[in-house]
């Protein structure tokens, strides 16, 4: 929720508010509303305690605008930008991969470099890259 009181939310998300209000309106069973929105009656049960709690925004995910359990560190990501924009900025994401690993210690896959180089305009991918112009030649007497 934002600071005037709005909710961001999805469509997904808003078909299960509508189905969870039809269920605590009494216009809906828990078996159906489980059928519709593809969950067990005991789920459906703990969305209809959380949105009688919260309200609709009780429904929207609570990972919503948090960072990923995945995503790299920040300064792991800033040493590897660093190092490849001073030592292998020339250099391919595979190449530069390997050198991180050899030289510096830093053990990131290949696509990860490939994202990090790209992200910081480093490296184009092939078919974003403008084709090579060749000059015509004369023909053949």
């Amino acid at each position: 929720m934002n600071g005037r009181g709005f909710i961001t939310i999805s469509m997904h998300e808003l078909e299960r508010v509508k189905i969870i209000d039809a269920v605590v309106q009494r216009r809906l069973t828990v078996v159906l509303a489980a059928e519709r929105l593809q969950l067990c009656e005991r789920q459906v049960s703990r969305l209809v305690r959380r949105y009688e709690a919260a309200g609709p925004a009780g429904l929207v995910s609570a990972r919503r605008g948090q960072p990923s359990n995945r995503e790299l560190p920040v300064d792991v990501r800033a040493r590897a930008i660093a190092l490849v924009r001073e030592r292998y900025a020339d250099f391919g994401p595979t190449l530069a991969c390997e050198k991180l690993r050899e030289c510096h210690g830093l053990a990131l896959s290949k696509e990860t470099v490939r994202h990090l180089m790209t992200d910081a305009g480093l490296w184009i991918p092939r078919r974003q890259r403008p084709p090579k112009l060749y000059q015509p030649r004369a023909r053949r007497s």
